[in-house]
């Protein structure tokens, strides 16, 4: 006997999926941002009823999309909003009903650029585009910005408020106006990459969903502006970072080190495809960070293939980022690499001016705490605390682990002295 799909889990996996995608068509339609997270909410309550009752849609996304649609036309007509804007909606409403409900535009490239609009300063284009492409909550965006929740949930509210106020267009830019708003869109891409590899909430390690989200919003924007360097080097840098997934994790979910995964458990034909999207970015000799930090990841992906890493290559290579994109991140992977080519203790030299700036960073205090140990340091069982008290669980038990390992080597020392 077949059990009925859960209501409740089907709509939470249909919103997880396809959130991004159906904010969007809605805020096509709506052309606000407030209403159509208002009307979407209200849509989501009326399925758990609805899909109860009288069972499942064939196409949830779809029955989401056009309930939604109906939710947002009604709160216009509660509301002291224009007589002419409503009556639009309501006419566009009837034009829909007679579309095929399986085609369901894709219009996340162009919410993208409507949030990436120079009129919203840097972080908001960021942080909305996070919000509403990603479905990202206002907890999450807040962490990645090392902010606190209650000024990110003001800065995203000022956001849509600014976008309706000023008109701002709902389309992709021309040419015209390209450059000064792609930077923006590849960091948002970037940025969605970045929080599905290394999940800052939830109890999974990875959300895969979303570093799947960046890659194929990447690929859209390359077919929209084919040639682009910078774009093919995000591109490549999120296939080549991509294609190790599978061997990040054991599988009890345990965190492991890139030098010791399995290169056999890695995606080698993303590897490929990374490798030569790579390629053609930089045949276009107009060399930009994602450019850069792609071919950081090709000599640590194909030199642990060949089994030894080009680290000096590697060293060059972040001094070239740090010169394009100066930031203490960079120089905290610098740092890494230094280690690898003139010592731990070097690279904690470099360390030491990094305090300041990264002092609540997890990868700055876990890789401290390595330097540390490997040093001999009397404050690596310390500098291992502080970065296990902030990091999530997979590293967090990972880091432990080599805690532990470094106690127990200096007890055996001491032993061995006795």
């Amino acid at each position: 006997m077949t059990t009925a799909p859960d209501p409740e889990q089907v709509l939470t996996q249909t919103l997880r999926a396809d959130r991004g995608r159906i904010l969007a068509a809605l805020i096509a339609r709506v052309r606000d941002f407030q209403l159509a997270e208002d009307a979407l909410q209200d849509a989501a309550a009326s399925a758990l009823i609805h899909w109860t009752n009288a069972g499942l849609p064939d196409r949830p996304e779809a029955w989401l999309i056009r309930v939604a649609f109906r939710k947002a036309i009604d709160h216009l007509r509660q509301s002291t909003r224009s007589v002419a804007q409503t009556a639009a909606l309501t006419i566009l409403a009837r034009d829909e009903a007679s579309e095929d409900p399986d085609v369901i535009p894709d219009d996340r490239l162009r919410l993208i650029f409507t949030c990436c609009h120079p009129a919203l300063d840097a972080k908001s284009r960021v942080a909305l585009t996070l919000r509403t492409i990603a479905g990202l909550t206002t907890a999450e965006i807040a962490r990645a910005f090392l902010d606190h929740e209650p000024t990110m949930a003001q800065r995203l509210t000022r956001a849509k408020i600014r976008i309706r106020e000023a008109g701002i267009p709902y389309a992709v830019p021309g040419p015209e106006d390209w450059a000064e708003r792609l930077q923006s869109v590849l960091t948002v891409i970037y940025l969605i990459f970045n929080e599905g590899y290394s999940a800052s909430s939830g109890a999974r390690p990875m959300r895969i969903s979303l570093c799947e989200e960046a890659i194929f919003l990447a690929r859209m924007l390359d077919g929209l502006t084919p040639g682009t360097a910078e774009v093919e080097g995000l591109l490549a840098l999120m296939l080549l970072t991509h294609a190790r997934r599978d061997g990040r994790f054991d599988p009890a979910g345990g965190f492991v080190e890139l030098d010791a995964q399995s290169t056999a458990a890695w995606d080698s034909a993303m590897i490929g495809e990374g490798l030569a999207v790579l390629d053609q970015a930089v045949a276009r000799l107009n060399a930009g960070p994602y450019q850069v930090q792609a071919a950081i990841s090709a000599l640590n992906v194909t030199g642990r293939q060949a089994g030894t890493v080009d680290w000096r290559q590697i060293l060059l290579l972040y001094d070239t980022l740090w010169r394009l994109q100066p930031s203490p991140v960079v120089r905290l992977n610098r740092a890494v690499a230094l280690a690898k080519v003139a010592g731990p203790g070097r690279a904690l030299e470099e360390m030491a001016e990094l305090a300041g700036d990264l002092a609540d960073y997890q990868p700055y205090l876990a890789t401290l705490a390595d330097f540390l140990a490997q040093t001999g340091s009397p404050e690596t069982e310390a500098a291992y605390a502080r970065a296990i008290a902030i990091s999530p669980p997979a590293q967090a038990q990972f880091l432990q682990l080599r805690c532990l390992a470094w106690v127990n080597l200096g007890l055996r020392e001491k032993k061995g002295r006795a």
